[in-house]
This record gives structure tokens, C-alpha cells and sequence, in this order.
């Protein structure tokens, strides 16, 4: 049996839970790189790039808690995990990059990613976050989000109303070919009245168990 045949399992054997979104901690960082290492094994990245992305720009970055533990999970019951950030449209960060320092003329709101354990999927955990985006960007002022979509996850994307940023030359595709091929730029415009989060950031949905993925 493989550890996401576990997590499966597991989840199936709960009736119902509790899903959190909430921000992230630094002590949050080892659950968050193992919820990585199961969602995202072809597109690995240093730990040391969560920690400048939640140095730099802490309102974007969130965690998923269950409530309680659960074998087979994340350690703290972390069951996925958001990460977003200032951007310059057109012109996303490459795979596994330090920014630096974020862009002091940012126009949009840039999902470096959204990650769920795959038993977490198809319940609600991942419109909730993206919901938070759309408000943190119309808190900050901007009107578009963007991020860089997997062959995997372009469906999604697709759904949620994500198109295909066509300009940007050579240097866009240069960092497109950081992550490998059949990567796609996206983005979006931003919908002023998507989210329910409150003033610290956090969105939360009840859902049960044994959800099919998306």
C-alpha cells in the first residue's frame, strides 16, 4: 500500500471533519513540504523557498487543518496548503527561485500554489482558497491573478476561469521551462464580492469524508 492508498483509507474512515484555512506558521513548514512531496514530486522545491515566500508576503500564505489528527496525515493535521504573492503580470518566478524581494510595482496577485492531499480534493477546501485570493486581491488593489498551471491541473484552471496569458515572448518561456513541459501561464480577473474571509485571512468549510477527487 502506498502512503496516498493510507491517507485514502484513512479519510474514508472518518464520517465527517472540519476544514480550516488558516495562516501559516513557520512550525507549519514541515507539514506544508510533506503535503509537497505528495502533490507535487515532479516539481520539487527547497525548503528554503517556502521560507522567503512566508518572510516576505505572510497574508498569502495559508495552511489546511483538519480538526483533529489522522493517521497517514501531515503532521498538525495539515492537509494542504496556499501560497500567493505580489506579481508582475507576465512574468512569473521560475521553478525552485528565490524572488528576492517583491516587486514595489506589482499588478496582480500571483498563486505560486494551491496544493490538497488527494483524499482532500473535491471538498470545497480549494474554491475556499482561491475565494481568499480574489480578496486578498481586491483588498491590495489589484484586478487579475495569475499562476503558472501543471498539464495536471489545467482542467482546473480552466473551470475556474483562468485563460491562457498569450504575450510575453522568450522570457516568458524561458521560466516556463523551468518547470518542464506543457506548463501554461495563466490568469484571471479578479471577483470583487468571491470570498467570505474574514479580517485575519481565514476561510473555512465544513465537508465530509470520502469526497470524490477532483
Amino acid at each position: 500500500m502506498t502512503a496516498d492508498d493510507r491517507v485514502t483509507e484513512d479519510w474514508t474512515d472518518c464520517t465527517q471533519r472540519q476544514g480550516i484555512w488558516r495562516p501559516m506558521r513557520e512550525s507549519d513548514l514541515d507539514a506544508v513540504l510533506a503535503v509537497a512531496d505528495v502533490v507535487h514530486r515532479d516539481y520539487p522545491e527547497d525548503r528554503s523557498i517556502f521560507v522567503e515566500r512566508l518572510a516576505l508576503y505572510s497574508p498569502g500564505c495559508r495552511v489546511a487543518q483538519v480538526d483533529g489528527l489522522m493517521d497517514g496525515l501531515a503532521d498538525g493535521g495539515i492537509i494542504g496548503y496556499g501560497i500567493m504573492h505580489p506579481g508582475r503580470l507576465g512574468a512569473p518566478p521560475p521553478l525552485d527561485t528565490p524572488l528576492g524581494r517583491l516587486p514595489a510595482d506589482a499588478d496582480c496577485l500571483y498563486i505560486h500554489d494551491i496544493a490538497l492531499l488527494p483524499a482532500a480534493r473535491g471538498s470545497g477546501l480549494g474554491a475556499a482558497v482561491l475565494d481568499y485570493a480574489h480578496a486578498l486581491a481586491t483588498r491590495e488593489g489589484w484586478d487579475r491573478l495569475a499562476l503558472t498551471s501543471t498539464p495536471g491541473a489545467r482542467s482546473y484552471w480552466d473551470r475556474a476561469g483562468f485563460l491562457v496569458h498569450e504575450s510575453g515572448g522568450q522570457a516568458l518561456a524561458a521560466k516556463l521551462a523551468s518547470y518542464g513541459e506543457g506548463m501554461a501561464y495563466m490568469t484571471a480577473p479578479v471577483r470583487r464580492q468571491a470570498a467570505n474571509a474574514d479580517s485575519s485571512g481565514s476561510v473555512t468549510t465544513a465537508w465530509k469524508a470520502g469526497l470524490a477527487n477532483r
